[in-house]
């Protein structure tokens, strides 16, 4: 079925859906737009939510191309987050790696070309490799230095291809992710850096920052994100309207750049505030050595994403710190 466009009843798939980020989304689109049509998708590989409000989540894997354009059928926006996103998951699972992010991709974006659906894809900014200038942008070269920046780089330039002249898509350069959630009541959160250190505090065990702790690095709020896709499903309803095609690449990101060494005090600073639990601060070794940006400044420039999508951060790493404590 070829996609239909109406601002009113749009009709949104959302793949990963039961994951950290994807079930924020369909939880923040149908709080914004309760006239819309969504389906959720994923085959709960790491996601643990199985419904969100009334929506039950299908169980679709994308490697299996018939089912997920049954899955998929008349959509007009494919919100496709489903992915093996951890680094050291990649690593030790490089075929599953492939399989998922290349080929599943490739599965959807073909599936948006046939039809003419949207597509709203985030490829991280592992593409990048290590960034020699800032601020960041999502024009920067390309050198990944790790299996899960190479599939997110190869499905970025398969999109490219497959949404010229056929439909329109909107690819995001996600910072790094914290902070948590709930969905009906459970808290779904995610090993990022910051709710780490939290969890670590909360247990009265040291928080380990790999050395130097100098690295700086940039941090935004898995719901601020949620709320970007939000607008790009309203973007791309527009577009679709309009009959534009192509790619718009976007950089969702934050103002909030400091150390891993700071993150690290802050949360030890705030616990023994807040609950008057003290633990230490302390450097071990990088079990990664050189593949890992080591920069004392993280800045990124989010100007498309804020006048394009009108959106921008809400939430600091500070607040969110002293809130997850306080739970």
């Amino acid at each position: 079925m070829t996609a239909t466009t109406d601002t009113t009843n749009a009709r949104v798939a959302v793949t990963g859906a039961a994951g950290y980020i994807g079930s924020r989304v369909v939880r923040e689109l149908q709080e914004a737009h309760p006239d819309w049509e969504i389906t959720a998708l994923d085959n709960f590989y790491r996601g643990k939510v199985r419904s969100i409000g009334d929506l039950d989540i299908d169980h679709v894997d994308i490697r299996n191309r018939d089912r997920l354009e049954e899955a998929l059928d008349g959509a007009d926006v494919v919100m496709h987050l489903a992915a093996i996103s951890g680094v050291d998951d990649c690593e030790e699972n490089s075929d599953l790696a492939y399989e998922v992010n290349v080929e599943g991709t490739n599965n959807v974006a073909w599936f948006c070309r046939k039809t003419g659906a949207a597509l709203v894809f985030p490829f991280s900014m592992a593409v990048l490799g290590d960034p020699q200038e800032f601020p960041i942008t999502v024009d920067q070269p390309r050198d990944p230095m790790n299996w899960y920046g190479r599939t997110k780089l190869l499905s970025e330039r398969a999109i490219e291809d497959f949404a010229d002249g056929a439909f329109p898509a909107h690819l995001y350069m996600i910072s790094n992710l914290y902070g948590s959630h709930a969905v009906d009541g459970t808290a779904v959160s995610k090993g990022t850096v910051i709710n780490f250190f939290v969890d670590r505090a909360r247990a009265g065990e040291d928080l380990t920052v790999y050395e130097p702790g100098t690295q700086s690095r940039n941090f935004v709020h898995v719901i601020d994100v949620a709320r970007a896709y939000v607008r790009s499903a309203e973007r791309l309803v527009e577009q679709l309207e309009a009959g534009e095609t192509g790619v718009e690449k976007y950089e969702v990101a934050s103002d909030e750049d400091p150390s891993v060494h700071t993150v690290a005090e802050l949360v030890r600073d705030v616990a023994a505030e807040q609950t008057g639990v003290d633990v230490d601060v302390t450097l071990v070794e990088n079990p990664r050595g050189d593949d890992e940006t080591l920069v004392e400044s993280f800045t990124v420039d989010t100007t498309e994403a804020r006048e394009k999508l009108g959106w921008q951060p809400e939430r600091s790493v500070e607040e969110t710190v002293r809130r997850l404590l306080s739970e």
